[in-house]
């Protein structure tokens, strides 16, 4: 057996073939998206987004993708904001926008401008929406656009000893109803507005109003557009995948967080926390930004979850046919040692797996020789999108204790190409004649495998 992390290559290798070729590229990413779209069928996603990038050029691209997610069969629910028009229609009126820790006071001449700027907002996305794709085969589509009065709201009240007046908070979602729209395949746009039981109209958070809506109709997604690609980390790169908890604690923190994020950041981890699956924070200018983080692997924003998307567990006999696929390209080009399928299957108790969101993206093999005290790392592979993320470590990690719990005492590897990763991690260089005489035996000297060996 051979084991093998097999490295991104020098900006001088040579590019993938996939990358030479726009049809093999296209063929490859189809083929990756295909999962995906299987998985989202019929699954309700609602997307939140601001005035920004309703009255933006984003607009436009944001009424294709989602053109094309209600084609693919996923149930949408639209929150629109229109904070920016709110504060253009005051100052046209020549009043002063109030606000009072992040949240509008709305008094009786401010509803007014509230209710002619979600107006105008509310019509401009539907005209939108309603356009279908020019120039493409579905040019002509149809979007049914509905809403309704699916919100109860009631007033926020005096806080802080500041009478927010017709500033309200969400009460009720008629989530019923939501759903029956939803299924006669119509997309619901929702303006942030809700009303009283006595009728009083109230002005709400375009945020808690996705929020509840997701939560309500126990969502698969929670999408929030924002004025940033995402969570990043303290050197300003993108965090792909955090847990609530976590979450909690970088908006506890404070810092790096934009105006955006600091609004929409607590109702993503309050929604997972409440039933929802998943929410994501998406950069609102990033063209096909929905698309990329639904149907690729790596995705381009940030999702929130209750518990991590990565998941190490031991393999049964199902993962054999995704384990070919990981394994395929890398015995292809000489990385791994070629290994058939019916010997994946005698051997699939000896495999650890990692997966993505349910997707397979690692994997690790132990193989003891309880004679010499020793065991075998062997097959740990971890798929290019992810090589970066720390998976071969938590993999060895793995291995080693189940080698330790075997009371094994040694721990080696035969590689060809990744001699340093080996060795960053205390292996140490030996001659095959130090293998386990078993191992010795097999051993391939054309192929000139180097050996490490780790003390556990």
């Amino acid at each position: 057996m051979n084991a093998e992390l097999p490295q991104p290559p020098e900006p001088a290798a040579a590019a993938d073939s996939t990358a030479a070729d726009p049809t093999a590229q296209f063929v490859a990413w189809v083929r990756g998206a295909a999962p995906y779209i299987h998985a989202f069928r019929g699954k309700t996603f609602v997307i939140a987004f601001g005035g920004e990038v309703a009255s933006g050029d984003s607009a436009q691209r944001l009424a294709y993708d989602c053109n094309l997610l209600a084609a693919l069969g996923i149930r949408l629910v639209l929150v629109h904001g229109a904070r920016p028009q709110i504060d253009a229609e005051l100052l046209r009126r020549g009043l002063e926008p109030r606000f009072h820790n992040g949240l509008r006071v709305t008094d009786a001449q401010a509803l007014e401008c509230v209710k002619a700027a979600m107006a105008v907002t509310r019509i401009e996305v539907e005209a939108l929406l309603s356009q279908g794709l020019p120039n493409t085969p579905m040019a002509g589509s149809y979007m049914r656009v509905t809403g309704g009065n699916f919100i109860t709201a009631r007033p926020v009240g005096v806080v802080d000893g500041v009478d927010y007046q017709y500033t309200g908070a969400v009460r009720k979602i008629v989530a019923d109803e939501i759903n029956a729209d939803l299924d006669q395949q119509n997309v619901v746009l929702i303006s942030p507005l809700g009303v009283s039981p006595a009728g009083e109209i109230f002005n709400l958070c375009m945020e808690e109003v996705a929020e509840t809506v997701a939560v309500a109709l126990k969502a698969e997604k929670l999408i929030y557009l924002c004025d940033a690609p995402g969570l990043l980390d303290a050197d300003g790169k993108l965090i792909d995948s955090v847990t609530a908890d976590e979450a909690e604690r970088m908006l506890e923190a404070g810092e790096g967080l934009t105006e955006d994020l600091h609004l929409f950041l607590p109702c993503a981890l309050r929604a997972v926390r409440r039933g929802v699956a998943r929410a994501h924070l998406i950069d609102r200018d990033k063209d096909g930004g929905l698309l990329l983080e639904f149907f690729t692997h790596a995705g381009v924003g940030t999702v929130v979850s209750r518990a991590p998307l990565f998941r190490l567990r031991e393999a049964t006999v199902e993962d054999v046919g995704a384990l070919v696929a990981l394994i395929s390209p890398m015995e292809a080009d000489g990385t791994l040692v070629r290994r058939g399928r019916e010997l994946l299957e005698q051997e699939i108790e000896r495999f650890t797996v990692v997966e993505h969101d349910g997707v397979l993206v690692g994997c690790a093999a132990l193989y003891p020789f309880s004679e010499d005290n020793a065991a075998e790392l062997a097959c740990l592979a971890v798929t290019p999108e992810y090589r970066r993320a720390g998976l071969g470590d938590q993999l060895l990690r793995r291995i080693e204790r189940r080698a330790r719990a075997q009371r094994l005492e040694r721990l080696f590897v035969l590689t060809t190409r990744t001699a340093h990763w080996f060795r960053e991690r205390g292996f140490s260089e030996i001659g095959p004649e130090a293998l386990p005489r078993q191992k010795r035996e097999l051993y391939n000297y054309q192929r000139r495998s180097k050996v490490f060996v780790k003390n556990l």
